[in-house]
């Protein structure tokens, strides 16, 4: 899910920051984007099938042995936002329900994988618990501490512009030499990395503040 992001944002490179986690991607453009002069259909329909494409051009890289079963596809909304407040306001509830659908979860699949429980007992059994108590039942009956568990899972993933470093082999010949010597080279390029942090506080933004910049 996340190389398709990438793809997308290579792809859009108005695209400033993207979040995502389970079977959902965000994207966010930028304010004064121009990109398909501003028509939410070509924004949509662009991302989704460059998404798609994307999911199945990848598939062998991670799942070698497994064969889709299906073509996949995925849909898309356009949604216009206000003021940069409301964008954050946004994001932050993405991340805030992938840490509750993610407790949940993992507290569901314990009971079912390691306590045998079928999945509409487990289902009975967490009805109107709250966090705290999902966190007890992780620790006390399967020695599992959720603070502890990936970031991905609880924080999601997301995909800002970075400056990255790649190392290449290049062929370098010199005019008095027949044949050229391979070296390592690196160079300098801007994509889109992943991170699994927490953007509902302030330090995310302080930090990358060419996010949300006015001439974005």
């Amino acid at each position: 899910m996340t190389k398709c992001a990438q793809t997308v944002m290579e792809e859009l490179e108005d695209i400033v920051i993207a979040y995502g986690q389970s079977d959902e991607y965000s994207f966010v453009f930028k304010r004064k984007t121009n990109w398909f002069k501003r028509r939410a259909s070509k924004f949509m329909t662009h991302v989704a099938s460059q998404f798609a494409s994307s999911y199945v051009f990848y598939w062998r890289d991670y799942f070698e042995d497994q064969p889709l079963l299906y073509p996949p596809g995925f849909d898309g909304r356009v949604v216009v936002y206000p003021s940069n407040q409301t964008l954050k306001d946004y994001l932050s509830w993405r991340q805030a329900d992938c840490h509750i659908n993610n407790l949940y979860n993992t507290v569901f699949w314990a009971l079912i994988q390691q306590s045998g429980l079928t999945p509409v007992q487990a289902q009975g059994r967490l009805q109107g618990t709250l966090a705290a108590d999902k966190n007890e039942i992780l620790f006390s009956e399967f020695n599992i501490n959720y603070n502890n568990e990936p970031l991905m899972y609880r924080k999601g993933t997301v995909l800002i512009w970075q400056k990255v470093d790649e190392v290449m082999t290049k062929e370098i010949k010199l005019p008095t030499e027949m044949e050229g010597k391979k070296m390592a080279v690196t160079r300098t390029r801007t994509k889109p990395v992943p991170l699994h942090c927490d953007i509902i506080g302030d330090a995310f933004w302080k930090e990358h503040p060419e996010i949300l910049d006015e001439d974005s």
